[in-house]
């Protein structure tokens, strides 16, 4: 039964000062007996602010920084960072590393919405990613991955017991509702565990960011695959740490038949 951390944070514009964030939350998830440790979207550095000059590969510094961590603390880290793509664009990535894996998944749908062009400066994923640890599936979705519950059914079909899902979400008027609606909602109609860690709201942090990025709102939570929330944080700083057990997923995917009975794809 893995146990998981989500840590909320505040990511700065410093991808150095960052990785000491990182640092210090997978010491306190490793102290608190997590093999899975789960930052945001974004950690590497915040939306708002030019992310081509912060980009690098999966085996730049930054990349392999963390997984020295991972490595050190005989963990898993989930984190949001940026790669180079083409025509001056990046890649919305999430690395995952530490336990045997080294790997990244770039968010497939971009925050083309609210009025925010996540597409301007950011070149799509097309890869479904599910990897192995603690001897259970987990895959990976970011941010506004959460409105399309096609990619969390073909995670669940690939195997997946467990999604992770960092973001930072974009604040506004009824969004916190949709938040955490989706992530329900998500695993009510794949069975998996949602573990969806956002960045912490810097209004509440006193953190001056751009307004018009998304640049989170809090509320990490995590849902069950009857769709009930296991745990859920603040809108501030804040760790949450959970055991998820796989077998739950199946139960659930047995009693709703979400996935038996579907006449469409």
């Amino acid at each position: 039964m893995p146990r998981i951390a989500l840590c909320q944070l505040n990511s700065g514009d410093d991808p150095e000062e960052n990785l000491k964030t990182v640092r210090s939350g997978v010491e306190a998830a490793a102290a608190a007996g997590a093999r899975v440790v789960v930052f945001p979207e974004a950690t590497m550095a915040r939306f708002g602010r030019p992310l081509a000059p912060v980009a690098q590969q999966l085996d730049g510094p930054w990349a392999t920084a963390v997984a020295a961590i991972a490595s050190e603390h005989d963990v898993l880290v989930i984190a949001g960072m940026f790669t180079p793509a083409d025509n001056g664009r990046v890649r919305n990535t999430l690395l995952i590393t530490g336990l045997g894996q080294h790997l990244g998944y770039d968010k497939i749908h971009l925050y083309d919405a609210f009025g925010f062009a996540e597409s301007d400066t950011v070149a799509p994923g097309a890869e479904v990613v599910t990897f192995s640890a603690e001897g259970t599936v987990f895959g990976v979705a970011t941010c506004y991955d959460l409105r399309f519950p096609e990619l969390f059914r073909r995670l669940a079909d690939d195997g997946a017991d467990v999604v992770t899902v960092p973001a930072s979400w974009g604040a506004g008027a009824g969004k916190r509702e949709q938040w955490e609606v989706l992530v329900r909602a998500r695993a009510l109609d794949s069975g998996c565990w949602v573990a969806a860690c956002g960045q912490a709201d810097p209004a509440v942090t006193g953190v001056e960011v751009n307004p018009k990025a998304p640049t989170g709102i809090g509320y990490s939570l995590v849902a069950d695959g009857f769709g009930r929330v296991e745990a859920q944080a603040g809108a501030g700083v804040e760790m949450l740490v959970v055991d998820v057990d796989p077998e739950v997923a199946g139960k659930a995917r047995t009693a709703t038949g979400a996935l038996a009975n579907r006449r469409l794809s």
